[in-house]
């Protein structure tokens, strides 16, 4: 037998075992879900394509989950240049949307600048309803994330959703010669047809609800992604391939995160062997260079206030993140300081030292649509987003989101940002989204 074959045999009986050690946490997400889907914090148009490539607006109340998905062809490491925007109005439908995904006023401005492909978007996870794993057709992510400029503020800087009618690909060098950004070579679904949808009219649907900032309703990728996008199972192998074949996650991470839920099913099933098996994780996972066992609860009662500290960071500021251990004394029983849960994804990078890039103090819910004031403020720190190694349902995600952290799980290493290090940080906060963008 071929090494060729052996491995997929292993990978195989791998995912066989996955499979059965994890569905009785599938069946619970399920229900979850299935009393949550009735909520809706905006009409659900599903979108169609007219004969001549333009969407159009169908009568449908929801986006088919069975239908066949179509993934990009662009891969992470492609060069692209983003369409102008006379050429992508004429891809959107009368409410600003492609396939149900909205281009938002913010995308705006990177129209005409040429960027490398981050991850291909051929997945995502959906925060609206019960956390889960959702499909995508046809969109990427590049280095390019919203500053909540038409959107009240919000402060999430989220990754924006890219398709690719609104996209120009250059291929894989920077160097390759390509048409000016406005030229007249756009493909056939918007070289056309006049445009259903003004710059006015995205502006006009970012909130679907107009009144007191208190009552109004916001509308933005992340809140629509449920109905832009189609169910996908945790146990579809066919994601896991195009993770690896997008350029999106290396093989030894995927072998990797197999292995982490096998352990992590076997450890909650319930038959006796949980704590030997993450003392076990937690004294040997230096020598697979991995973090402590992840999914650990603090142990301060729900009834009582958990501890806050204030160190008035500020952008630009170097922090060191505590370690796992210290941060566990600040969380109650439900992994949460003063309401924020602290993440699984958020253990890799205790001990490491990062930048401060912005003081969060508000943010919309994606379930409600309105706009959170934070009654503790956290931060944000340059290159820590989430990176779904230990996420149920949605394992590699490629959204990466920013990880929230409180002070209390933070120190100080510098004191204060030099001028050039100062002037350089406001740069990044007011323009990160251009991190890939041409010269």
């Amino acid at each position: 037998m071929t090494g060729g074959s052996l491995r997929q045999l292993f990978m195989s009986a791998l995912w066989e075992v996955f499979g059965a050690l994890c569905t009785v946490s599938q069946k619970s997400s399920r229900k979850r879900f299935a009393s949550a889907r009735r909520v809706s914090v905006w009409p659900r148009p599903s979108v169609l394509l007219s004969k001549s490539g333009v969407p159009r607006a169908s009568t449908e109340s929801c986006k088919d989950e069975s239908m066949r998905t179509n993934s990009s062809d662009l891969r992470a490491g492609d060069w692209v240049r983003v369409r102008s925007a006379a050429e992508i109005l004429r891809t959107l439908d009368s409410d600003g949307c492609l396939d149900g995904m909205p281009f938002m006023p913010e995308m705006f401005s990177f129209c005409g600048h040429k960027f490398q492909v981050y991850k291909r978007a051929h997945k995502t996870c959906d925060t609206v309803f019960p956390v889960r794993g959702r499909r995508v057709d046809h969109c990427v992510h590049l280095e390019t994330r919203c500053d909540g400029s038409a959107h009240g503020g919000c402060q999430a800087s989220c990754l924006l959703f890219w398709k690719d009618a609104w996209l120009k690909p250059l291929g894989r060098s920077s160097q390759k010669a390509s048409p000016a950004p406005n030229d007249s070579s756009a493909s056939s679904a918007c070289s056309l047809s006049a445009p259903a949808c003004a710059e006015s009219d995205v502006w006009a649907r970012t909130t679907c609800a107009n009144g007191p900032d208190a009552d109004r309703v916001y509308v933005c990728q992340a809140t629509r992604l449920p109905y832009a996008t189609a169910d996908l199972q945790w146990w579809d192998i066919r994601q896991y391939i195009e993770d690896y074949r997008s350029g999106n996650v290396g093989l030894w991470r995927i072998l990797c995160g197999a292995v982490y839920f096998i352990y992590y099913a076997i450890s909650t099933a319930g038959i006796g062997v949980g704590r030997p098996m993450r003392w076990f994780y937690d004294t040997f996972y230096p020598l697979w260079g991995g973090t402590p066992f992840p999914r650990k609860a603090g142990a301060i009662p729900d009834d009582q206030p958990t501890p806050t500290q204030a160190l008035d960071l500020q952008p630009g500021e170097l922090v060191r993140i505590k370690s796992h251990q210290e941060i566990l004394k600040t969380l109650n029983t439900r992994s949460r300081n003063r309401g924020l849960y602290f993440d699984a994804e958020e253990v890799r990078y205790c001990g490491g030292t990062y930048r401060v890039l912005k003081r969060v103090t508000k943010i919309i819910h994606e379930k409600t649509g309105k706009m959170l004031e934070m009654k503790t403020p956290c931060f944000i720190l340059d290159s820590v987003v989430c990176q779904s190694r230990y996420s149920e349902c949605r394992l590699f995600c490629p959204r990466s989101i920013y990880s929230y952290w409180r002070e209390i799980w933070l120190e100080r290493v510098s004191s204060k940002p030099s001028s050039s290090d100062q002037e350089a940080v406001e740069q990044v906060a007011s323009h990160c989204e251009h991190a890939s963008s041409s010269r």
